[in-house]
């Protein structure tokens, strides 16, 4: 018996091709979240932050705008680097290689009559200037040439060609070479492809007959068109490109090519067909643009076949210009790779997957009527991100206290105490096992340990005071204008992201003040867009900051009010703001006398001076010291830091 021996078995790797590439590192919205929170707090609806960020694209990627010059670029590259003059070029360079070979054989032939030969080198000498004119006389031409005869025959050989060519793409090159039995081939084809064509037009075609005529003539469509509608589109489209491209050409090229249509492969047959088959598409299709034309100006000659698809890159091209235009990822990839290469359409298909990935994440949410919103999922991402980047500036100076952020209960005592529902203590982990160890101890128990409630036992701290902080935030339109509009919505975020998640007890308020004032959610705040407005009515922010104080009696008060510009408004008895710039005397007196009755509780004021305005600069200093306060005056960079460490500050 004999012994089979295995054979190591060889691997071969080549490119992934299919699908999405497996080992690709999973989208990163941080980003992307970040560039489109920006883009809200600044004014735009979630929806167009959304289109922006995918027009800008990732940091590093290109965007859809980017796509979009690189489809343009192509555009212009097609028209200016070629003509459409291709075929007639072609056919005038073999007729004048021709007639050449045959003058030379006319000198040769020692033999030949004299008055044969004056003859011949009349007719060859008095063609006329038009090359189909001159191609037309040459049909009953008695050549002495065999080369010469050839290139005669190349010339009806490439016109054939050409002409299947426009309606079939790549047929210049399967015909080349082409015996007469392919060529009838081709012919039988075209008449039964009228045929089918004719009978759809008058709806008595079936199933069976387009699936008979795939039977047949399959192996001329590539495409493989799995219907008849399926096989007109493919054909109509090729069509409309060609009759487009007719169209582009001089008056000239045109009568040029019509009359040397007839020479095709020798027979007028094939232009009939042709003709009919365009009219057929054109009735089945008359939807498409069959009647369009473009410029080109290059040097770079295309025969029919090669015009008809420069006439069809074009109008995906278009196509392409469209759907980049409206800022959607739902791109024909396919006709990106085609059109722009594989790296564009990788790009596209990255935005495409963020895109996606925004959406299905969580992070946009939909309204009722359609719209996008920030989910409260991204508003507490973007909080966190944005109080990180607070919270590393804080670390950065000299005695900073990181362990402010941690958000603990209180300083511990020493002792322990059993859990009551509600407590949010950390547990005393020591004495809640040691609790569960003599609960079982003496039982016949076995497996882990397991504890119970009644085990539980918390770390007592002592009672800290809880805070209501106000944050007033000026919306005028300086804010938006000197470039101070989402620093300030930044930082809100950053100080409600660290009151709710660190600080639960404490309460918050945000509140605007432009023309007049308002209470606003965060969510509210975060979408809020620059309203062209003057007016900057402190006197309301400081009634509304009172209201809430009085809400919370038992809690310490601190006031953070965070403006560019001195109080050009107040709120009048009957609720309507009055505005005057410069400062009115009475918009001042009821601004500081508010500001008193707020801080007649012991509210602790810090005021943020954005800018260096002089006037505002001696007016801030003037309230703080009025009331025991502090002015501070960040960058922008550092609004976030400045006041959640006043805040930290002041709550200890």
């Amino acid at each position: 018996m004999a012994t089979s021996h295995s054979r190591p078995r060889r691997s071969r790797y080549g490119r992934y091709t299919g699908g999405p590439d497996p080992l690709a590192p999973p989208v990163d919205l941080s980003d992307a979240l970040r560039d489109i929170a920006d883009d809200v707090m600044a004014g735009y609806s979630p929806e167009q932050a959304l289109r922006e960020y995918l027009r800008r694209g990732a940091r590093g990627q290109e965007g859809l705008d980017d796509l979009a010059w690189r489809a343009a670029e192509r555009r212009r590259e097609l028209l200016s680097r070629n003509n459409l003059g291709g075929t007639l070029a072609e056919v005038r360079k073999l007729l004048d290689e021709g007639l050449k070979l045959e003058r030379a054989q006319l000198a040769r032939d020692i033999d030949m009559d004299d008055t044969d030969r004056a003859f011949r080198e009349m007719q060859i000498s008095n063609l006329p200037e038009s090359t189909a004119a001159a191609v037309s006389e040459l049909n009953s031409y008695d050549w002495q040439s065999q080369e010469a005869r050839q290139k005669f025959e190349q010339i009806r050989d490439l016109l054939g060609r050409e002409m299947l060519d426009q309606q079939f793409s790549g047929m210049k090159q399967a015909m080349e070479g082409a015996s007469d039995e392919d060529k009838a081939a081709i012919a039988e084809m075209l008449r039964d492809l009228n045929d089918l064509l004719s009978k759809h037009r008058e709806g008595t075609d079936t199933p069976t007959d387009f699936a008979n005529f795939m039977a047949k003539h399959g192996e001329h469509f590539p495409e493989q068109p799995r219907d008849i509608n399926e096989l007109i589109d493919a054909l109509a489209a090729r069509s409309a490109a060609a009759s487009r491209m007719f169209n582009s050409i001089s008056e000239e090229q045109r009568r040029e090519l019509m009359k040397l249509s007839a020479q095709a492969f020798g027979s007028p047959e094939l232009q009939e067909l042709l003709g009919d088959l365009a009219g057929n598409l054109q009735g089945l299709r008359p939807d498409l643009n069959w009647d369009g034309s473009e410029q080109f100006s290059g040097d770079e000659g295309m025969g029919l076949g090669d015009g008809t698809g420069a006439m069809q890159d074009l109008a995906e091209l278009d196509n392409l210009a469209e759907q980049l235009s409206n800022s959607h990822t739902d791109l024909d990839i396919d006709a990106i790779r085609r059109q722009l290469g594989d790296d564009a359409a990788v790009s596209a298909e990255t935005l495409a997957k963020l895109e996606r990935a925004l959406r299905d994440s969580g992070l946009l949410r939909r309204n009722p009527d359609g719209s996008l919103k920030l989910s409260p999922q991204a508003m507490r991402r973007l909080g966190k991100a944005l109080l990180d980047a607070a919270s590393e500036q804080l670390s950065s100076r000299p005695g900073s206290r990181d362990s402010r952020l941690a958000g603990a209960n209180g300083e511990a005592t020493g002792a322990s105490r059993p859990y009551v529902f509600g407590d949010t203590q950390p547990w005393d982990v020591t004495r809640t096992i040691t609790n569960a160890l003599q609960r079982t101890a003496g039982t016949d128990t076995e497996g882990p340990l397991r504890i119970n409630l009644d085990d539980v036992e918390v770390i007592e701290t002592e009672a800290r005071t809880l805070n209501a902080v106000a944050l007033l935030v000026d919306t005028s339109y300086s804010m938006a204008a000197e470039g101070r509009w989402v620093p300030m919505k930044q930082t809100a975020l950053a100080l409600h992201h660290l009151v709710s998640t660190r600080f639960r007890g404490d309460e918050l308020a945000l509140i605007t003040f432009g023309r007049h004032a308002q209470n606003m959610d965060i969510e509210e705040l975060t979408a809020l867009p620059p309203v062209h407005e003057q007016g900057t009515n402190l006197h309301h922010a400081l009634l509304l900051a009172e209201r809430f104080f009085a809400r919370h009696p038992s809690m310490k008060a601190s006031l953070l009010i965070v403006t560019d510009g001195e109080p050009t408004a107040h709120l009048e008895a009957d609720g309507h703001a009055w505005f005057n710039w410069p400062t009115d005397p009475e918009t001042m007196f009821k601004t500081v006398t508010q500001l008193d009755k707020v801080t007649k509780r012991g509210t602790h004021t810090t005021l943020f001076r954005l800018g260096h305005d002089q006037g505002l600069e001696h007016f801030l200093n003037q309230l703080a010291d009025r009331v025991g306060g502090t002015v501070v005056a960040p960058d922008l960079d550092g609004l976030g830091a400045a006041v959640v460490g006043e805040y930290l500050r002041h709550r200890y």
